[in-house]
This record gives structure tokens, sequence and C-alpha cells, in this order.
């Protein structure tokens, strides 16, 4: 039997879910923004044209607006959260800040989802910080081989940059979380 658009996130996965300035997590010019950008890549190596890439995180000072933050909802207005679709190379890019540490352990991340055809479900990854001292301690990151590990971590591209290349299946596998 041959799998039909229903089984599958398939060819509609934009239709209503990208957003011109969707990519844009703090406005342009806001102090200490950084630029992420990547590439999707497929088991091949091949880029993924039609994907999406969602992050949320915490502020800068590691705090939520949201009601299920433990230390209450920090008022700061900051939603944490970005949307790109990847381009007709599998590029993407999110503009945001280094979030805090959160205070349970785990060094300042992004939570990642990507969406692509042949995804029954989204999945999900983490985005470390190449600087970023605490990710010797991070349950997560410790919990893996330094070569899974160096998959979570994204490298400098240059002043207030940072690439981080997300491989869905093969050689260089990104980790991916069970939830």
């Amino acid at each position: 039997m041959r799998e039909t658009p229903a089984q599958t996130v398939g060819p509609y996965l934009a239709v209503g879910l990208t957003w011109p300035a969707g990519f844009l997590v703090v406005p342009p010019g806001t102090p200490g923004a950084v630029r992420i950008s990547g590439v999707l890549r497929d088991g091949a190596g091949e880029p993924v044209p039609d994907g999406m890439i969602e992050t949320w995180q915490a502020d800068a000072d590691g705090r939520f607006d949201h009601p299920d933050d433990p230390r209450g909802p920090s008022g700061s207005g900051f939603a944490g959260f970005g949307r790109c679709p990847t381009d007709a190379d599998g590029r993407y890019e999110i503009v945001t800040v280094k979030p805090g540490r959160i205070g349970d352990g785990q060094a300042p991340h992004l939570d990642v989802s990507v969406f692509a055809r042949g995804l029954l479900d989204r999945v999900v990854t983490r985005l470390y910080f190449p600087d970023e001292g605490a990710n010797a301690v991070d349950p997560l990151l410790s919990a893996l081989p330094p070569d899974r590990a160096a998959t979570l971590v994204a490298e400098p591209a240059g002043e207030g940059e940072l690439r981080f290349d997300i491989r869905l299946q093969g050689a260089g596998e990104t980790v991916f979380l069970r939830l």
C-alpha cells in the first residue's frame, strides 16, 4: 500500500504555519542578539527545502513569562518563540538572545522542533551554545558520548552568529529527544 498525504506531514506543511517575521524572536538591533542559521538535511545528506524549524527558550535571565515557570511568570513579555521555514537550499535562520540558566542544572539552550515531509510528528532536539561552561555539567550533554553531544552544540560563525545544522538521519545524525 502507498502512503497518502494524510499519513505524513506531506506537501501541505506550510499552509498557515509560516509568517514573515517568525524568525525574529527579538527585534532587530536588540543588544546581545545572536543570529542562528543552518541547513536541515535528510538521511542522504540532501537539503530539505520544505521543512520548518521552531525554537522556544527562556529569556536572557533564564525566566519564562509563563504561569508554569516555577518562579512565576517573569512579566517580561518575552515570548521566546521562533519559527522559520527552510528555503530551497534547506537553510533557516532565527534571531534571538542567549537564554540564561533556568536554575535546574541545565546549561542555556534552545528547544528546537523540526517539521518536515515524511515525519509523522515533529522531532525535537536542543541547541547549546559553544561558549558556555555549564555545558560540561548539563545532564543531557553529560549523558551522551562526546561525538553525539557535539551534534547539539552550535558552532561559532562570526560576530554574533552561530551555525546549527540539523541532520535527520545517517552519518552525523542530530540527537533527538523522546518526549
